[in-house]
Protein backbone atom coordinates (compact mmCIF):
# COMPACT_ATOMS: atom_id res chain seq x y z
CA UNK A 1 0.00 0.00 0.00
CA UNK A 2 1.42 3.39 -1.02
CA UNK A 3 1.89 5.96 1.75
CA UNK A 4 0.21 9.36 1.75
CA UNK A 5 2.46 11.87 -0.04
CA UNK A 6 1.96 15.60 0.59
CA UNK A 7 2.87 17.82 -2.38
CA UNK A 8 5.31 20.68 -1.95
CA UNK A 9 4.00 24.23 -1.60
CA UNK A 10 6.65 25.61 -3.95
CA UNK A 11 5.04 27.41 -6.88
CA UNK A 12 1.45 26.66 -5.86
CA UNK A 13 -1.29 29.26 -5.52
CA UNK A 14 -3.34 27.47 -2.84
CA UNK A 15 -2.56 24.96 -0.14
CA UNK A 16 -6.19 23.83 -0.12
CA UNK A 17 -9.32 24.03 -2.29
CA UNK A 18 -12.82 23.10 -1.13
CA UNK A 19 -15.77 22.37 -3.42
CA UNK A 20 -19.22 22.73 -1.86
CA UNK A 21 -22.23 24.92 -1.16
CA UNK A 22 -22.10 28.15 0.83
CA UNK A 23 -25.05 28.67 3.15
CA UNK A 24 -26.33 30.99 5.84
CA UNK A 25 -27.06 29.46 9.23
CA UNK A 26 -29.66 31.33 11.26
CA UNK A 27 -29.06 30.82 14.97
CA UNK A 28 -31.48 32.02 17.70
CA UNK A 29 -29.07 30.86 20.41
CA UNK A 30 -30.73 29.02 23.25
CA UNK A 31 -34.20 30.39 22.43
CA UNK A 32 -36.51 27.83 20.72
CA UNK A 33 -37.45 28.82 17.18
CA UNK A 34 -41.14 29.33 17.94
CA UNK A 35 -40.24 31.98 20.51
CA UNK A 36 -37.25 33.59 18.81
CA UNK A 37 -37.36 37.19 17.61
CA UNK A 38 -33.68 37.61 16.76
CA UNK A 39 -31.16 35.41 14.93
CA UNK A 40 -27.42 35.51 14.46
CA UNK A 41 -26.34 34.85 10.88
CA UNK A 42 -23.33 32.57 10.32
CA UNK A 43 -21.86 32.00 6.85
CA UNK A 44 -20.89 28.36 6.54
CA UNK A 45 -20.84 25.18 4.48
CA UNK A 46 -19.54 21.74 5.39
CA UNK A 47 -16.76 21.95 2.83
CA UNK A 48 -16.12 25.71 3.02
CA UNK A 49 -15.72 25.57 6.81
CA UNK A 50 -12.48 23.63 6.43
CA UNK A 51 -11.05 26.18 3.99
CA UNK A 52 -12.07 29.06 6.27
CA UNK A 53 -10.52 27.41 9.34
CA UNK A 54 -7.25 26.70 7.55
CA UNK A 55 -7.11 30.35 6.48
CA UNK A 56 -8.18 32.18 9.64
CA UNK A 57 -6.64 29.93 12.30
CA UNK A 58 -3.67 28.35 10.55
CA UNK A 59 -2.82 31.10 8.04
CA UNK A 60 -2.82 28.81 5.02
CA UNK A 61 -3.65 29.88 1.46
CA UNK A 62 -7.08 28.41 0.75
CA UNK A 63 -9.84 28.65 -1.85
CA UNK A 64 -13.43 27.56 -2.42
CA UNK A 65 -15.27 26.65 -5.64
CA UNK A 66 -18.98 27.23 -5.22
CA UNK A 67 -22.21 28.78 -6.48
CA UNK A 68 -22.97 32.44 -5.83
CA UNK A 69 -26.24 34.29 -6.41
CA UNK A 70 -26.04 37.99 -7.27
CA UNK A 71 -28.46 39.42 -4.71
CA UNK A 72 -28.04 40.99 -1.24
CA UNK A 73 -27.79 37.69 0.66
CA UNK A 74 -25.14 36.53 -1.76
CA UNK A 75 -23.25 39.75 -1.23
CA UNK A 76 -23.39 39.23 2.54
CA UNK A 77 -21.89 35.77 2.06
CA UNK A 78 -19.20 37.16 -0.23
CA UNK A 79 -18.16 39.64 2.47
CA UNK A 80 -17.70 36.77 4.93
CA UNK A 81 -15.60 34.76 2.47
CA UNK A 82 -13.48 37.83 1.82
CA UNK A 83 -13.04 38.45 5.55
CA UNK A 84 -11.94 34.84 6.06
CA UNK A 85 -9.20 35.31 3.46
CA UNK A 86 -10.49 32.46 1.27
CA UNK A 87 -10.04 32.92 -2.49
CA UNK A 88 -13.40 32.34 -4.23
CA UNK A 89 -14.03 30.64 -7.55
CA UNK A 90 -17.69 31.44 -8.12
CA UNK A 91 -20.14 30.14 -10.67
CA UNK A 92 -22.57 33.04 -10.61
CA UNK A 93 -26.36 32.97 -10.90
CA UNK A 94 -28.89 35.77 -11.30
CA UNK A 95 -31.82 35.98 -8.86
CA UNK A 96 -35.23 36.50 -10.50
CA UNK A 97 -36.44 38.74 -7.64
CA UNK A 98 -39.09 36.27 -6.48
CA UNK A 99 -38.16 32.58 -6.45
CA UNK A 100 -34.42 32.40 -6.84
CA UNK A 101 -32.16 30.60 -7.34
CA UNK A 102 -31.22 31.05 -3.70
CA UNK A 103 -28.37 30.67 -1.28
CA UNK A 104 -29.56 27.97 1.11
CA UNK A 105 -30.62 28.59 4.71
CA UNK A 106 -29.92 26.20 7.56
CA UNK A 107 -31.82 26.89 10.76
CA UNK A 108 -30.00 25.65 13.85
CA UNK A 109 -30.50 26.56 17.50
CA UNK A 110 -27.97 25.69 20.20
CA UNK A 111 -30.29 23.92 22.64
CA UNK A 112 -29.43 24.00 26.33
CA UNK A 113 -28.85 21.37 28.99
CA UNK A 114 -31.24 18.46 28.44
CA UNK A 115 -32.85 20.24 25.46
CA UNK A 116 -31.08 19.11 22.29
CA UNK A 117 -30.15 21.42 19.40
CA UNK A 118 -32.63 21.53 16.50
CA UNK A 119 -31.59 21.67 12.83
CA UNK A 120 -33.76 22.02 9.73
CA UNK A 121 -33.23 23.29 6.20
CA UNK A 122 -34.54 25.54 3.48
CA UNK A 123 -32.61 24.43 0.42
CA UNK A 124 -35.43 25.04 -2.06
CA UNK A 125 -34.23 26.18 -5.49
CA UNK A 126 -30.65 26.33 -4.23
CA UNK A 127 -28.08 27.61 -6.71
CA UNK A 128 -25.53 24.98 -5.67
CA UNK A 129 -27.96 22.25 -6.81
CA UNK A 130 -27.44 23.49 -10.36
CA UNK A 131 -23.69 22.93 -10.32
CA UNK A 132 -22.43 20.00 -12.37
CA UNK A 133 -19.68 18.89 -14.73
CA UNK A 134 -18.38 21.84 -16.72
CA UNK A 135 -19.31 24.43 -14.08
CA UNK A 136 -15.63 25.25 -13.43
CA UNK A 137 -12.47 25.40 -15.51
CA UNK A 138 -10.45 22.94 -13.46
CA UNK A 139 -7.28 23.31 -15.51
CA UNK A 140 -7.26 27.04 -14.80
CA UNK A 141 -7.81 26.36 -11.08
CA UNK A 142 -5.60 23.29 -10.58
CA UNK A 143 -2.92 24.06 -13.12
CA UNK A 144 -1.05 21.24 -14.85
CA UNK A 145 1.10 18.31 -13.74
CA UNK A 146 4.16 20.35 -14.69
CA UNK A 147 2.92 23.45 -12.87
CA UNK A 148 0.36 22.53 -10.16
CA UNK A 149 -1.51 25.32 -8.38
CA UNK A 150 -3.27 23.25 -5.67
CA UNK A 151 -1.85 20.91 -3.01
CA UNK A 152 -5.02 19.49 -1.46
CA UNK A 153 -8.61 19.15 -2.74
CA UNK A 154 -11.60 18.54 -0.45
CA UNK A 155 -15.34 17.97 -0.79
CA UNK A 156 -18.08 16.19 1.11
CA UNK A 157 -21.29 14.23 1.27
CA UNK A 158 -23.55 17.15 2.08
CA UNK A 159 -22.77 18.80 -1.26
CA UNK A 160 -23.13 15.47 -3.08
CA UNK A 161 -26.64 14.97 -1.67
CA UNK A 162 -28.04 18.17 -3.21
CA UNK A 163 -28.75 16.92 -6.74
CA UNK A 164 -27.80 14.22 -9.27
CA UNK A 165 -25.27 16.57 -10.88
CA UNK A 166 -23.21 17.56 -7.81
CA UNK A 167 -21.57 14.14 -7.29
CA UNK A 168 -20.56 14.13 -10.95
CA UNK A 169 -18.92 17.52 -10.45
CA UNK A 170 -17.05 16.20 -7.40
CA UNK A 171 -15.72 13.23 -9.39
CA UNK A 172 -14.72 15.54 -12.25
CA UNK A 173 -12.82 17.76 -9.77
CA UNK A 174 -11.16 14.78 -8.08
CA UNK A 175 -9.93 13.45 -11.39
CA UNK A 176 -8.50 16.90 -12.21
CA UNK A 177 -6.85 17.05 -8.78
CA UNK A 178 -5.23 13.66 -9.30
CA UNK A 179 -3.73 14.81 -12.60
CA UNK A 180 -1.70 17.50 -10.78
CA UNK A 181 -0.75 15.28 -7.84
CA UNK A 182 -2.95 16.93 -5.21
CA UNK A 183 -4.15 15.03 -2.16
CA UNK A 184 -7.90 14.30 -2.36
CA UNK A 185 -10.01 14.22 0.80
CA UNK A 186 -13.71 13.66 1.37
CA UNK A 187 -15.93 14.01 4.44
CA UNK A 188 -18.79 11.51 4.17
CA UNK A 189 -21.05 13.68 6.37
CA UNK A 190 -23.97 11.34 5.70
CA UNK A 191 -27.30 13.17 6.13
CA UNK A 192 -30.17 10.75 5.47
CA UNK A 193 -32.71 13.59 5.37
CA UNK A 194 -30.94 15.33 2.47
CA UNK A 195 -30.42 12.15 0.45
CA UNK A 196 -34.05 11.11 1.00
CA UNK A 197 -35.50 14.40 -0.28
CA UNK A 198 -33.29 14.42 -3.36
CA UNK A 199 -34.24 10.82 -4.10
CA UNK A 200 -37.95 11.42 -3.55
CA UNK A 201 -37.85 14.10 -6.24
CA UNK A 202 -36.81 11.30 -8.62
CA UNK A 203 -39.60 9.00 -7.44
CA UNK A 204 -37.45 6.76 -5.23
CA UNK A 205 -38.54 5.03 -2.04
CA UNK A 206 -36.63 5.46 1.23
CA UNK A 207 -34.85 2.14 0.67
CA UNK A 208 -33.90 3.09 -2.86
CA UNK A 209 -32.65 6.47 -1.60
CA UNK A 210 -30.28 4.76 0.82
CA UNK A 211 -28.99 2.39 -1.85
CA UNK A 212 -28.54 5.24 -4.31
CA UNK A 213 -26.61 7.32 -1.77
CA UNK A 214 -24.26 4.44 -0.96
CA UNK A 215 -23.67 3.69 -4.65
CA UNK A 216 -22.88 7.35 -5.34
CA UNK A 217 -20.55 7.75 -2.37
CA UNK A 218 -18.74 4.51 -3.23
CA UNK A 219 -18.00 5.86 -6.71
CA UNK A 220 -16.54 8.98 -5.10
CA UNK A 221 -14.55 7.06 -2.47
CA UNK A 222 -12.69 5.28 -5.27
CA UNK A 223 -10.87 8.59 -5.93
CA UNK A 224 -10.11 9.52 -2.30
CA UNK A 225 -6.81 9.54 -0.40
CA UNK A 226 -8.05 10.81 2.99
CA UNK A 227 -11.55 9.92 4.20
CA UNK A 228 -13.33 11.55 7.15
CA UNK A 229 -16.28 9.70 8.64
CA UNK A 230 -17.44 7.75 11.68
CA UNK A 231 -18.80 4.20 11.82
CA UNK A 232 -22.31 5.34 10.91
CA UNK A 233 -20.97 7.24 7.89
CA UNK A 234 -19.00 4.18 6.79
CA UNK A 235 -21.99 1.88 7.23
CA UNK A 236 -24.77 4.04 5.80
CA UNK A 237 -22.71 6.15 3.43
CA UNK A 238 -20.54 3.40 1.95
CA UNK A 239 -22.65 0.33 2.74
CA UNK A 240 -19.88 -1.32 4.76
CA UNK A 241 -20.68 -3.93 7.40
CA UNK A 242 -20.13 -3.06 11.06
CA UNK A 243 -21.53 -3.40 14.54
CA UNK A 244 -24.63 -1.53 15.72
CA UNK A 245 -23.42 2.03 16.23
CA UNK A 246 -25.97 2.55 19.03
CA UNK A 247 -24.74 -0.35 21.19
CA UNK A 248 -21.30 0.80 22.31
CA UNK A 249 -19.55 3.58 24.22
CA UNK A 250 -19.20 6.58 21.93
CA UNK A 251 -15.52 6.96 22.91
CA UNK A 252 -14.62 3.35 22.18
CA UNK A 253 -12.59 3.27 18.92
CA UNK A 254 -12.79 -0.51 18.55
CA UNK A 255 -15.79 -0.48 16.21
CA UNK A 256 -14.26 2.23 14.03
CA UNK A 257 -10.91 0.47 13.76
CA UNK A 258 -12.74 -2.81 13.22
CA UNK A 259 -14.20 -1.42 10.01
CA UNK A 260 -10.87 -0.34 8.55
CA UNK A 261 -10.25 -3.76 6.99
CA UNK A 262 -13.50 -3.35 5.03
CA UNK A 263 -12.34 0.09 3.90
CA UNK A 264 -8.97 -1.30 2.82
CA UNK A 265 -10.59 -4.21 0.94
CA UNK A 266 -13.14 -2.10 -0.93
CA UNK A 267 -11.01 1.03 -1.37
CA UNK A 268 -7.29 0.22 -1.52
CA UNK A 269 -6.66 3.77 -2.75
CA UNK A 270 -7.59 5.26 0.66
CA UNK A 271 -4.49 5.97 2.74
CA UNK A 272 -6.06 7.57 5.83
CA UNK A 273 -9.42 7.48 7.61
CA UNK A 274 -10.23 9.74 10.57
CA UNK A 275 -13.15 10.73 12.75
CA UNK A 276 -14.10 12.41 15.99
CA UNK A 277 -15.51 10.47 18.93
CA UNK A 278 -18.14 12.30 20.93
CA UNK A 279 -20.26 11.19 23.89
CA UNK A 280 -23.05 13.67 24.61
CA UNK A 281 -23.92 13.92 28.31
CA UNK A 282 -26.02 17.03 27.76
CA UNK A 283 -26.18 19.74 25.12
CA UNK A 284 -23.42 21.63 26.91
CA UNK A 285 -21.29 18.77 28.23
CA UNK A 286 -19.50 16.39 25.86
CA UNK A 287 -16.68 13.89 26.15
CA UNK A 288 -14.44 14.29 23.11
CA UNK A 289 -11.71 12.32 21.38
CA UNK A 290 -10.59 11.48 17.84
CA UNK A 291 -9.00 8.61 15.95
CA UNK A 292 -6.92 8.15 12.83
CA UNK A 293 -5.90 5.19 10.72
CA UNK A 294 -3.07 6.14 8.39
CA UNK A 295 -0.66 4.12 6.29
CA UNK A 296 -1.56 0.93 8.15
CA UNK A 297 -1.23 2.30 11.71
CA UNK A 298 -3.83 3.46 14.25
CA UNK A 299 -3.73 6.53 16.49
CA UNK A 300 -6.07 7.89 19.16
CA UNK A 301 -6.22 11.37 20.71
CA UNK A 302 -6.81 11.83 24.46
CA UNK A 303 -10.29 12.17 25.90
CA UNK A 304 -11.35 15.65 27.00
CA UNK A 305 -14.44 16.96 28.77
CA UNK A 306 -15.91 19.87 26.82
CA UNK A 307 -18.15 22.68 28.04
CA UNK A 308 -19.87 23.28 24.71
CA UNK A 309 -21.14 26.68 23.60
CA UNK A 310 -22.04 25.77 19.99
CA UNK A 311 -21.35 22.26 18.72
CA UNK A 312 -21.96 22.93 15.02
CA UNK A 313 -18.76 22.80 13.00
CA UNK A 314 -16.72 20.78 15.48
CA UNK A 315 -16.17 17.98 12.99
CA UNK A 316 -15.02 20.42 10.30
CA UNK A 317 -12.75 21.99 12.92
CA UNK A 318 -11.22 18.57 13.55
CA UNK A 319 -10.67 17.95 9.83
CA UNK A 320 -8.99 21.30 9.28
CA UNK A 321 -6.56 20.84 12.19
CA UNK A 322 -5.70 17.33 10.98
CA UNK A 323 -5.18 18.53 7.41
CA UNK A 324 -3.04 21.44 8.62
CA UNK A 325 -0.72 19.07 10.44
CA UNK A 326 -0.34 16.81 7.42
CA UNK A 327 0.12 19.74 5.02
CA UNK A 328 2.93 21.13 7.17
CA UNK A 329 4.78 17.82 7.36
CA UNK A 330 3.87 16.78 10.89
CA UNK A 331 3.46 13.12 11.76
CA UNK A 332 0.09 11.36 12.04
CA UNK A 333 -0.10 11.48 15.85
CA UNK A 334 0.73 15.18 16.11
CA UNK A 335 -1.63 16.00 13.23
CA UNK A 336 -4.41 14.06 14.93
CA UNK A 337 -3.90 15.97 18.17
CA UNK A 338 -4.05 19.30 16.33
CA UNK A 339 -7.35 18.26 14.74
CA UNK A 340 -8.70 17.07 18.10
CA UNK A 341 -7.62 20.30 19.81
CA UNK A 342 -8.96 22.63 17.11
CA UNK A 343 -12.31 20.82 16.95
CA UNK A 344 -12.63 21.07 20.73
CA UNK A 345 -11.82 24.79 20.79
CA UNK A 346 -14.23 25.50 17.94
CA UNK A 347 -17.13 24.32 20.12
CA UNK A 348 -16.36 27.11 22.62
CA UNK A 349 -17.34 29.93 20.24
CA UNK A 350 -20.46 30.75 18.18
CA UNK A 351 -20.72 29.83 14.53
CA UNK A 352 -19.37 27.09 12.31
CA UNK A 353 -15.84 28.41 11.74
CA UNK A 354 -12.78 29.09 13.84
CA UNK A 355 -12.41 32.05 16.21
CA UNK A 356 -9.18 30.79 17.81
CA UNK A 357 -5.52 31.10 16.91
CA UNK A 358 -2.98 28.43 16.05
CA UNK A 359 -1.08 29.17 19.26
CA UNK A 360 -4.17 28.27 21.30
CA UNK A 361 -4.64 25.06 19.31
CA UNK A 362 -1.02 24.04 19.70
CA UNK A 363 -1.09 24.77 23.44
CA UNK A 364 -4.21 22.66 23.99
CA UNK A 365 -2.85 19.87 21.80
CA UNK A 366 0.28 19.81 23.93
CA UNK A 367 -1.74 19.45 27.13
CA UNK A 368 -2.53 23.07 27.95
CA UNK A 369 -5.33 24.16 30.26
CA UNK A 370 -7.94 26.91 30.45
CA UNK A 371 -5.85 29.00 32.89
CA UNK A 372 -5.89 32.69 32.03
CA UNK A 373 -3.22 33.76 29.55
CA UNK A 374 -1.40 36.92 30.73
Amino acid sequence: MAALVIPSSVGTAHDFLALGALITRLDPGIVPFAEANEYRLHVAGGEYNVAANLSTCFRMNTAVATAMVDYPIGRRIEFAVQKAGVTPYYRRFEHDGVRGPNMAIVWSDRGQGVRAPVVFYNRSNEAAQQLGPGSFDWEAIFGTAASPRIRWFHSGGIFCSLSPSTPELVIEAMQAAKKVGAVVSFDLNYRAKLWAVAAAERGMTAGQASESAAATLRRIAAHVDVLVGNEEDLQKGLGLKGQDVESKSELDPAAFFGMIESVRTDFPNIKAVATTLREVHSTNRHSWSAVLWMDGKTYQAPAAELDVYDRVGGGDGFASGLFYGLLTGLGPEESLRLGWAHGALLTTTPGDTSMVGADQVEAFAAGGSARIQR
